[in-house]
């Protein structure tokens, strides 16, 4: 038998709102959604129109369609290059750096003697900006001051940031310093949440420790991956202040990011040119994003 409380709120019905409540909902709302149209959409979509134009940013703008794209992929040189180094580096971050946290967090989670401190320690890079971990490659990396040719290389010193068939792979491994840390704290936390007893059961059907792993453990994880995976692609396609830092972006180290800076508040002032440039940093990081989500969604459906 319904009680009175029940019954008293049959009648009274849904709640309505009040104007006090629709306002404070329209601000801890609106405000927000305000503020993501006119720093993340806005400039955006600016972007999209600006990249079919020819701007200075002083005198008029004119309409010049796709003439930007077709220059941008015929008659520039620096933007295959600059391609390819973003390509390289998400292939390192996902390939080497990910995997390599994964590593880490699963040694750190079977309980090793002073886990505490190796977690602080390795987690420690992520808390520098990218610009400060450039500046870091640059005391280690130095050809005439570095750390690393005084005590390598003293009388024949390599230029390990000056030669371009070297620097990259010395930036890769900086900024892989920094991403492996971050990956470690988030699959760690991913293998605190997995249920004991999954282990234990596998364990029971004979499972060894490898088995396990991939059959239960890393299935389980499968909403950490799908964050780590985006976190990577971000990471790789919007690097930007380490190689700025380290020689503006040039001489080996060009990436899409550093050209769009160069040409929108740069000496050359082509705004429309840099936009087509970060319009098609756009479409390369949403056609990796969207695609991985999709497929881990397929995924989920699946199970």
């Amino acid at each position: 038998m319904p009680s009175a409380t029940t019954r008293r709120a049959r009648r009274r019905g849904p709640r309505r709102f009040t104007r006090r409540d629709l306002a404070v909902i329209g601000v801890l709302l609106g405000i927000p959604v305000l503020l993501d149209l006119a720093v993340i959409w806005g400039p955006t979509l600016a972007s999209v129109g600006l990249s079919f134009t020819s701007w200075d940013g002083i005198g008029d703008i004119t309409w010049v369609g796709g003439q930007n794209y077709h220059d941008l992929f015929t008659d520039y040189p620096p933007f295959w290059p600059a391609a390819r180094n973003n390509l390289l580096w998400l292939a390192f971050l996902g390939l080497i750096a990910t995997p390599f946290g994964l590593l880490l967090a699963v040694l750190l989670d079977r309980g090793v003697r002073f886990s505490r401190f190796y977690q602080s320690t390795l987690y420690m890079p992520v808390v520098l900006s990218l610009a400060i971990v450039g500046f870091i490659a640059q005391l280690i990396l130095s050809r005439d001051q570095g750390a690393l040719n005084a005590v390598l290389a003293r009388g024949n010193p390599v230029d390990w940031l000056g030669d371009p068939d070297l620097n990259i792979w010395m930036i890769l491994l900086a900024a892989g310093w920094r991403h492996t840390g971050y990956v470690m704290i988030l699959y760690l936390a991913g293998l605190k949440s997995v249920d004991p007893v999954l282990k234990e059961a596998a364990a029971i059907d004979g499972a060894g420790p490898r088995q396990t792993f991939f059959q239960v453990v890393l299935p389980t994880l499968r909403p950490v991956n799908v964050i780590v995976g985006v976190i990577t692609v971000i990471e790789a396609l919007r690097a930007f202040d380490i190689v700025y830092a380290v020689n503006q972006g040039r001489n080996g180290l060009e990436l899409l990011s550093v050209l769009v800076t160069d040409n929108i508040i740069g000496e050359a002032g082509r705004i429309g040119f840099g936009s087509a440039i970060a319009v098609v940093l756009l479409v390369v990081s949403l056609g990796f994003i969207v695609t991985y989500l999709v497929q881990e969604l397929r995924g989920e459906k699946r199970r």
